[in-house]
């Protein structure tokens, strides 16, 4: 039954490694920081002064980083070990986090909102360098034949920050006056919790148990590496790279139909009113609490019944999640409820990093999982540029557009995708 699959991976995070737990628990304190900030990152930069195209290409920046980070993240990890790769991202990302709270004060020939692009390249420091680190991590851990469960251990105890973070900045936003003054505590808070993720993992993380590769052979091992990725992987990448490409024309945009174009705002129960910033984060939280529902079940699905059709899940509910959102009546029960959906694409998050880490032999789950996303992140840096110059003309038309992409990707994996042996 379902249920005693979710009681077995709940006992595996229980019973998983020290190494994984303190991981576990600084993705737990990084998504607590990125998850308060991130999805209000456009509304900071719009009140900085910043443009819907300025908005886009921050968004396709990101994606940029999102590219070239993973490689040379996961060479160093593999390289050098997990405990101080890590330690070395999370001091990055502090540092970047910092700069966001300098920006709106920082003078020179650059704008404010020209800051944050200048803090998101170390912003992303942990979350994208160390994300080759934490996938080895995770393989070298846990039994290939249940690697979707020991994912979904992992990711389960990161995304409760998922949950969190947007609550804990929907309640600081409750107490300041404005959007800028609110995103600004938001920012301390996430600093702090930043740090402390970074020093837990330095103090409590026993590098003894750390697998070292070959060092990196520079370009060379690029293509060596993207040559070599295994043939299983191609349709699940084809099909990837399109719904993430649809979901990075709109994603940094949400906040602005919530708070811009729908302008809804909501009274509940003890909290009392929320301005639409606010509710925006309780959305958030909601999208968040379906995720960590869905996400035990279905690997335990996964790893029974098949990767493919969970994946396949995940992807749909991207496409049709944009199209959703810009539809949607300006009724609070409503916008939430499309959040509700869209959390359900988290159904297939721990089998999709299983695809693509289960081929990786010991001492390289860096280096392929880096590859991966080297490949399908620099192939959509585009999207949220594109995106940002349809939302300029035309919301509905940005958001249509990211339906039909979305929809492409998953339709392509359906057909050409296969279920591969680990």
């Amino acid at each position: 039954m379902a249920g005693d699959g979710v009681r077995e991976t709940l006992r595996e995070v229980a019973g998983l490694e020290r190494d994984v737990l303190v991981l576990s628990v600084a993705m737990l304190a990084f998504s607590l920081s990125y998850q308060m900030t991130d999805r209000y990152i456009a509304a900071y930069l719009q009140a900085l002064g910043a443009g819907a195209g300025v908005i886009g290409v921050f968004g396709s920046f990101k994606q940029f980083i999102a590219a070239v980070y993973p490689y040379p993240g996961g060479a160093i990890s593999d390289r050098i070990g997990t405990r101080r790769a890590l330690t070395l991202f999370g001091v990055l990302s502090v540092g970047g986090f910092v700069l966001w709270f300098l920006a709106p004060g920082l003078g020179g020939p650059l704008p404010a909102w020209a800051w944050l692009f200048v803090g998101l390249v170390l912003v992303q420091a942990w979350n994208s360098l160390g994300l080759g680190a934490t996938f080895a991590l995770v393989k070298q851990s846990v039994d290939a034949a249940h690697l979707a469960r020991g994912f979904a251990a992992t990711e389960v105890v990161r995304r409760v920050g998922f949950l969190l973070g947007p609550l804990i900045a929907t309640a600081i936003f409750a107490a300041t006056v404005g959007l800028l003054d609110g995103f600004q505590a938001v920012l301390v808070v996430a600093i702090g919790f930043a740090v402390l993720a970074t020093v837990a993992q330095r103090v409590l993380y026993d590098p003894t148990g750390d697998t070292i590769g070959k060092a990196w052979g520079g370009l060379a091992s690029v293509r060596e590496d993207l040559a070599a990725l295994p043939k299983p992987l191609r349709p699940l990448l084809v099909g990837d790279t399109l719904v993430r490409f649809a979901n990075g024309m709109v994603h940094v945009f949400f906040v602005l139909v919530v708070v811009d174009q729908l302008q809804v705002s909501v009274r509940l129960p003890v909290i009392g009113f929320l301005r639409p910033e606010a509710f925006f984060g309780v959305l958030l939280a909601v999208e968040m609490a379906v995720a960590l529902l869905v996400m035990l079940p279905s690997a335990w699905v996964a790893d029974r019944r098949g990767l493919k059709p969970v994946v396949a899940t995940g992807f749909s509910v991207y496409a049709l999640t944009p199209i959703l959102l810009i539809s949607v009546p300006a009724d609070a029960a409503l916008v939430a409820l499309v959040f509700a959906f869209s959390g359900l694409r988290f159904a297939g998050l721990p089998a999709h990093k299983a695809l693509i880490v289960g081929p990786a032999k010991t001492g390289a789950g860096g280096r392929v999982t880096g590859a991966y996303y080297l490949l399908r992140n620099a192939l959509t840096v585009p999207g949220a540029a594109v995106g940002g110059l349809l939302y300029s003309q035309s919301p509905t038309l940005a958001f249509t557009s990211a339906t039909v992409v979305g929809l492409l990707g998953t339709g392509y994996f359906l057909v050409f995708g296969v279920e591969p042996t680990a």
